[in-house]
């Protein structure tokens, strides 16, 4: 049998990052993974495919809606979705073969199989070559699975997951697409943008809940706009699926119902913790009433040489939340003092315009008690983005009203993804809202919106 210092189980962001920094630390560490190739949900059917994919819908969008703006001649685009698949599955192959290279050069063993534990220290490995393995320590990294609603399962065809609807063999004609989330945005925007009739169907009162609502509604116009049907505050009472066709039926804040016919239905409500078949029952690794592995402050179950990281754990499903999680407990198991602050984790949505965020909203300051104070500055006002065509699009900056330090920061726009990590950096510093707009930025940049938004808290903006 073999030992080892560390055993990882599930080799997605937060497994295979971890049993990385482990090894460099010095540990003699071993991973598990049940899938065939590395990477897990984020590199072979999550992340890194759907952002593929969204590319390469946006490329062609942009040729048939825009570049004539720009004064290029595109009247005969069109797209082969065969070739749009293949570029998708050949950046996922490159990204998980480099992540098996990343395994033997920090000399990380790669189990293949599906991991039980038998004991605290023991896993049982299934596979082409059933093996017992022990370790000091292991990490529970399994992720987590598309959440399925009972009433209308999945059923791979016309009911599908948001792994069924990375990998069409046509673009559908019509499609529901059950919640707003980024999930089912971003998989939305892909069949949009290709021709596909999409309907996005949430429950609460603006998409993408946790956003801030100002933001969220930028977001839903310029998605109207894109040609997307969005109904908020309206739930799916009923499916009726046939041999071509599903029924949905649709219910909305006062009652009234709706029938929309289409080709598929998209079921995006969420994921939940993967931790079937892993033994945790049998050793009495305690879960919360939601599936989440409970854990310490040093991501320990209840069994202390047991930790738990990513989606099985609080917190946001996020791959980068993931991937630092990992390190902080290979460095703890190491004997280093890691830190991260889970308030200032940015969250994403990858749709054009992309929607980004970091720290507090006002609707958060408040419920915590603060008073706050923000500015914003549109997109539409900036040279930049201006040259771009890019002018769909804000940027909110909340602060503190009695010390002027920067609570948090809200972006819808292009290139939010890159934008909103200079209110974190910002955020991690504990800077005021006065330090930030009067950092000095080039010109001309769509980081002069941040720049903008910041003075304009306190009634300085320049240009707005």
């Amino acid at each position: 049998m073999e030992n080892f210092d560390l055993a990882v189980i599930g080799a997605g962001p937060g497994g295979y990052v971890s049993a990385i920094r482990a090894a460099q630390l010095g540990l003699n560490t071993a991973i598990i993974e049940k899938d065939p190739k590395l990477g897990g949900t984020c590199l072979n059917v999550g992340c890194i495919p759907s952002k593929a994919i969204l590319e390469s819908s946006y490329q062609y969008y942009n040729a048939t809606k825009h570049l004539g703006d720009f004064g290029v001649n595109t009247e005969s685009v069109s797209y082969d979705l065969n070739t749009i698949m293949e570029r998708k599955t050949r950046i996922v192959d490159e990204l998980t073969g480099g992540i098996a290279m990343l395994m033997k050069k920090n000399k990380v063993t790669v189990f293949k199989g599906i991991a039980k534990l038998s004991s605290k220290n023991t896993i049982e490995i299934t596979g082409e070559e059933s093996q017992t393995i022990e370790a000091k320590s292991i990490i529970l990294a399994s992720g987590s699975v598309p959440v399925e609603i009972p009433v209308f399962p999945f059923d791979g065809e016309k009911i599908v997951s948001s792994t069924d609807a990375l990998s069409f063999d046509k673009t559908p004609e019509s499609m529901v697409v059950i919640g707003g989330g980024a999930i089912g945005l971003e998989l939305g925007s892909v069949w949009s943008r290709l021709g596909t009739k999409v309907t996005i169907v949430e429950m609460l009162d603006h998409i993408i809940p946790p956003a801030d609502k100002m933001v969220a509604q930028t977001l839903t116009r310029a998605l109207k706009k894109q040609g997307m049907n969005i109904k908020v505050k309206t739930q799916v009472v009923k499916t009726e699926v046939t041999d071509k066709m599903v029924s949905v039926t649709l219910k909305n804040a006062k009652g009234k119902e709706e029938i929309i016919e289409c080709e598929k239905v998209l079921v995006a409500v969420g994921r939940k913790p993967y931790t079937d078949n892993l033994g945790l029952e049998e050793l009495g690794i305690e879960k919360d009433g939601r599936g989440f592995v409970t854990i310490n402050d040093n991501y320990q179950t209840n069994i202390d040489n047991i930790y738990a990281i990513g989606d099985l754990v609080r917190g946001p499903m996020l791959a980068h939340k993931a991937e630092e999680e990992g390190v902080i407990v290979a460095e703890l198991l190491a004997g280093k003092k890691p830190h991260m602050n889970l308030d200032n984790i940015p969250s994403i949505v990858y749709t054009h315009p992309e929607l980004a965020q970091a720290g507090l909203t006002e609707e958060d300051a408040k419920a915590k008690g603060l008073e706050t104070k923000s500015g914003k500055f549109f997109y539409r006002a900036n040279g930049r983005a201006k040259s771009m065509g890019e002018m769909d699009g804000v940027v909110m900056i909340v602060a503190d009203k009695a010390t002027d330090k920067l609570l948090g920061g809200h972006i819808v726009g292009a290139n939010a993804s890159e934008l909103v990590m200079e209110v974190v950096c910002a955020l991690e510093s504990g800077f005021s809202v006065e330090k930030l707009g009067k950092m000095i930025h080039g010109h001309p940049t769509l980081s002069e919106i941040v720049k903008e938004a910041a003075l304009a808290v306190n009634g300085e903006a320049i240009h707005g």
